[in-house]
């Protein structure tokens, strides 16, 4: 069961229309990064999860996002509201929302519908954790544009705040994580890795430019400087449907190997076709 409460998070107070801003905050309401994505993924993973902290974690953030997905509509409806006249006709020539009217809409800033592709949940509480940290950091980023271009103190401020929680929800995750002792421990799942584990492959090379690091070094790793294949060729294996070298017959049409090695059809139709190894002048020479 749901409640709303219709009081905002945080206040959301903007200066002034300005219709080009609330589409590049369309990206934060029906993006990929966005909030709706952001609540939907860490709603769907609490169902997949045993542990009761994480799962009650994983559903306080879910609503949280909500909350933000509620400031990123607001912010677009008073962006879109407060043009009137020909300021405003001039200003939505250019957007979305010439078309599908003012308010926010499920789309991304480039009109890209939302896609429940964007939920990324896979029934792993380990995978699901780190999958967030990185939508968190995502979700960051964009929001750091967003705030570099926000057009009015407002915006910004409301901006500033919904970044901030990004990097306390990533925190959040990661205490997580920590807690099943797996925050440096990239192993998880029930099917052990085979010997290649600790193995570093140097397959960019390029004499000093192939640096070292915690990455590639004892104790953690293992370094190949000259790593050498351990499979043989891949098997053959025979197409009835590719074609064929040599002479033979295909479709009634007989095929015969010249000079070049070029193989060409005999009294094909297509030999009617110009010659385009000659020029036009050899093609067609003056009288």
């Amino acid at each position: 069961m749901f409640y709303h409460d219709k009081k905002l998070m945080y206040d959301v107070k903007v200066d002034g229309a300005d219709p080009q801003f609330a589409q590049l905050l369309l990206e934060q309401f029906g993006g990929a990064t966005g909030e709706l994505t952001a609540a939907l993924t860490y709603w769907t993973q609490s169902f997949h999860v045993e542990n009761r902290a994480i799962r009650d974690m994983l559903q306080d953030i879910a609503i949280e996002e909500f909350s933000h997905l509620e400031m990123v509509g607001r912010m677009i409806e008073q962006l879109t509201e407060k043009a009137s006249g020909a300021v405003k006709d001039a200003a939505f020539k250019s957007t979305l929302f010439t078309v599908r009217g003012i308010g926010p809409h499920l789309v991304d800033s480039q009109g890209q519908a939302w896609t429940a592709a964007y939920v990324n949940e896979g029934g792993n509480v380990v995978r699901d954790l780190r999958a967030d940290i990185a939508a968190e950091a995502g979700a960051r980023q964009t929001y750091e544009a967003l705030v570099k271009l926000a057009p009015d103190e407002g915006s910004k401020k409301a901006l500033v705040f919904l970044l901030t929680r990004e990097v306390s929800h990533t925190h959040m995750f990661m205490k997580a994580l920590e807690s099943l002792g797996k925050l440096s421990d990239p192993l998880f799942g029930n099917v052990r890795p085979d010997e290649t584990v600790d193995l570093y492959f140097n397959l960019s090379k390029d004499g000093p430019l192939d640096m070292r690091g915690p990455w590639n070094s004892e104790p953690a790793f293992r370094f190949v400087e000259r790593p050498e294949p351990q499979g043989q060729l891949p098997q053959d294996v025979e197409n009835p449907d590719d074609e064929r070298h040599g002479h033979h017959q295909a479709h009634g049409i007989e095929t015969q190997r010249v000079e070049t090695g070029v193989t060409r059809e005999v009294n094909n139709p297509a030999d009617q076709h110009q010659d385009f190894s000659r020029s036009a002048s050899e093609r067609n020479p003056i009288e």
